[in-house]
């Protein structure tokens, strides 16, 4: 027998199996004993039986007028009649009988004291020196039909009492593990990058070792995600003078030299430096994105924030390509907007990327704080959509770019708790890309669960 995974229903089972043995252990040796007593009892009875009508029996016979003749007693009513019995004298021959008395179940007379056969427990005694016995008889099934009625009162409530225990057991043991259910809700509602320590001060003694294990392991993993993106912060942002710096050296190379080589070297270097820049770029910004405060203590106007956004990349190298458009009314966000500002500019770089060259890119921020950046371009396949959002991958690898910027936008949907929707075609149309993101505001019921969706 397999016992179940479910620590509680292990725990039902095997209390509710203990207490059945232990159940019909004890009724059967308080059956035994019950047995055992009853047997002195019917013993005792059938002495003072014979004892009570024996000197009755005597003054009945020794004053009877035909001596020698069997007198049997009739009953006054009709009834049951357990206990039989038989006045004999010395030679055998019956004097007194009960009504009931079958003289074939007793015995020949040979002491006094109690005597058994294959049917009946027996009790004999005598007076007048031996001439005057009697004998009284009980059927062994009269004891026996005695006996199972009292192991059935001991077996029978244990139909009703074992339901009943075995459904306090099962509330018990469910009333003992419900702080361990709250702390697997508590644990299973926390987010993908939520490390922080699950509260656990309510445990059994015998769990909590395990919570304040777990709450380590979290706490050296969150060490370990800090150091990691502190590292690559840090790395980032000190590569940005060497970078500058070595950016400006190009430069000066090409403008200094005469020679076609070595100004087309110089031109090579000074792309693959702007290049790593960018990258270094992306990773503060992925940095920001999965560890970074995202969340304000006040609320801003996103408008201004996807206006200057627009505006700066219009200015960077693509005038007219981008087309903004902005809700009447403010669009009061909690969202920190530098992160905002990190979030929309990936997107629409994506766009201008990634979009087919001259088309248009729409930038869309609705009243209620939705995000939408759509291009035109090809169809992009599911598997395609499906790894957009993983680090350093492109739709097309023969593209600039360094494969971080739907990563970041991805995280930081994660972290706010809200979907990154990418479709493609976008709707409405039958080629295509667009990306939308839900973004938290003060308007009530504007938050939507969830973390990345492709379609």
């Amino acid at each position: 027998m397999r016992f179940p995974r479910s620590l509680q229903a292990r725990l039902g089972l095997s209390l509710g199996l203990v207490l059945t043995i232990l159940w019909l252990m004890a009724a059967t040796v308080t059956a035994m004993i019950v047995r055992g007593e009853l047997d002195e009892v019917f013993d005792s009875a059938l002495r003072e039986t014979a004892e009570r009508i024996l000197p009755l029996a005597v003054t009945d016979i020794v004053g009877r007028e035909d001596q020698g003749g069997t007198q049997r007693l009739a009953p006054i009513r009709e009834h049951d009649e357990f206990f039989t019995y038989l006045v004999r004298d010395a030679e055998g021959r019956i004097l007194l009988q009960s009504h009931a008395a079958d003289p074939a179940v007793f015995p020949p007379y040979d002491e006094p004291g109690f005597r058994q056969t294959a049917t009946h427990r027996l009790y004999s005694d005598a007076a007048l020196r031996g001439t005057v016995r009697i004998t009284v008889a009980e059927p062994l099934v009269h004891r026996a039909s005695v006996a199972r009625e009292i192991q059935m009162g001991l077996g029978l409530p244990l139909l009703v009492v074992l339901p009943v225990a075995l459904l306090a057991i099962i509330l018990a043991v469910r009333f003992s593990l419900e702080p361990l259910r709250r702390f697997r809700t508590r644990l299973e509602a926390r987010g993908a990058r939520d490390l922080s320590e699950v509260p656990a001060g309510d445990l059994p003694t015998e769990i909590a070792p395990l919570a304040a294990t777990l709450n380590g392991l979290l706490a050296r993993l969150r060490d370990a995600f800090e150091a990691e993106r502190s590292f690559a912060a840090n790395a980032a942002h000190e590569l940005r003078t060497p970078l500058a710096g070595a950016i400006a050296q190009a430069q000066r190379l090409r403008s200094e030299t005469q020679d076609p080589v070595t100004g087309a070297r110089a031109a090579e270097i000074e792309t693959t430096l702007k290049r790593l820049t960018r990258l270094s770029e992306r990773l503060m910004q992925l940095a920001r994105a999965e560890g970074g405060r995202l969340r304000m203590d006040r609320s801003a106007d996103l408008r201004a924030v996807a206006r200057v956004v627009v505006d700066d990349l219009g200015r960077g190298g693509a005038p007219g390509r981008i087309s903004l458009s902005l809700p009447g009314a403010a669009v009061m966000s909690d969202i920190d907007p530098d992160a905002f500002g990190i979030l929309c500019r990936n997107l629409v770089e994506n766009a201008l990327r990634h979009g087919a060259e001259d088309a248009p890119i729409d930038v869309t921020l609705t009243g209620d704080g939705q995000l939408i950046v759509a291009n035109d371009g090809p169809v992009l396949p599911r598997e395609t959509l499906n790894r957009l959002t993983a680090r350093f991958e492109r739709a097309n690898a023969s593209t600039d770019g360094s494969g971080l910027g739907l990563a970041i936008v991805a995280a930081m949907a994660a972290r706010i708790g809200s979907p990154l929707i990418l479709e493609s075609p976008r709707p409405g149309g039958l080629s295509g890309f667009q990306a939308s993101i839900q973004m938290p505001t003060d308007l009530p019921d504007t938050l939507t669960q969830g973390t990345v969706r492709k379609t």
